[in-house]
């Protein structure tokens, strides 16, 4: 993980000097990639531990993995001097992922990323990033997320409200320690500074600590994945951080294919739905 501390660094260093919003940005043609390796077996039951999967062995990877094992390559990208976006501040908004099979551990994945969309957003730019992983040369897993820069646009007010989302009914409620984005971070290699430390949090806008989205899709994901049904696809779309310590519900239709993760006070934080292979 000593490539994505470096990368962390560097775009801290070289955020400043980007300017969001200027027309004529273009993004990096690179498509970075890993050799193809087989799932390091401590670092993959580190992480089924802390989302919360089952630990099986001879399992399947679990749907998330991929991303955290290509998310090195998406920063080295998102903070070399040609992408046209500052790091600092860039705000995870959606992911969507697909399984064209599953995955073992032994199998040796090769994951690339690359920078596919650079799109206008009503509070800023939007750059879609898309990992892929192969096994042999077979496209067996991909995904694409959102991340957005915000600055000023030519729309200053919100061009639309989300449409009224049907209330599920509650499932599980999960109390989220206050070291939870230290101790997913170890285990992700994500040290953002807004997950770690209530005062490096307050640098950047925080009264606390956040969780990391891609850790409260992931535990939404391993309690989806109690219900009959491989999972083969999710998107889900990150709607308010979750600040540490919490409490949180997990919510989710009979079925277990759409889901949310609300607070007591009814604050929407994450909404989703999957597919399955029956």
């Amino acid at each position: 993980m000593t490539s994505l501390s470096a990368s962390l660094v560097r775009g801290a260093v070289t955020s400043p000097f980007k300017h969001p919003g200027q027309p004529g940005a273009t993004l990096p043609a690179d498509r970075l990639t890993l050799p193809a390796a087989p799932a390091a077996p401590g670092p993959l039951a580190a992480y089924r531990r802390i989302c919360g999967f089952p630990a099986p062995e001879s399992g399947p990877l679990p749907l998330p993995y991929p991303h955290v094992l290509a998310f090195p390559l998406a920063m080295r990208l998102m903070t070399g001097r040609d992408f046209p976006l500052p790091v600092v501040g860039l705000v995870h908004t959606w992911i969507e992922i697909r399984s064209h099979r599953p995955v073992r551990p032994g199998e040796a994945l090769e994951p690339t990323v690359y920078a596919a969309e650079l799109t206008p957003h009503r509070r800023g730019t939007e750059v879609t990033m898309v990992t892929e992983a192969r096994v042999g040369g077979e496209l067996v897993w991909e995904s694409r997320s959102g991340y957005l820069s915000r600055h000023a646009t030519e729309t200053t007010k919100e061009s639309a409200e989300r449409a009224p989302q049907l209330e599920l009914p509650a499932v599980a409620e999960w109390r989220l320690p206050g070291d939870l984005g230290r101790r997913y971070g170890a285990v992700s290699g994500d040290r953002n500074p807004i997950h770690l430390h209530p005062l490096t949090a307050r640098l950047f806008g925080f009264p606390r600590a956040i969780a990391h989205g891609m850790w409260t899709v992931a535990r939404c994901l391993a309690e989806a994945d109690k219900q009959p049904g491989e999972l083969r696809t999710v998107r889900a779309e990150f709607r308010a951080p979750v600040l540490l310590p919490a409490t949180v519900t997990y919510a989710a239709d009979p079925a277990g294919n759409a889901f949310a993760l609300r607070s007591g006070n009814g604050r929407v934080h994450l909404t989703g739905a999957v597919t399955r292979a029956l």
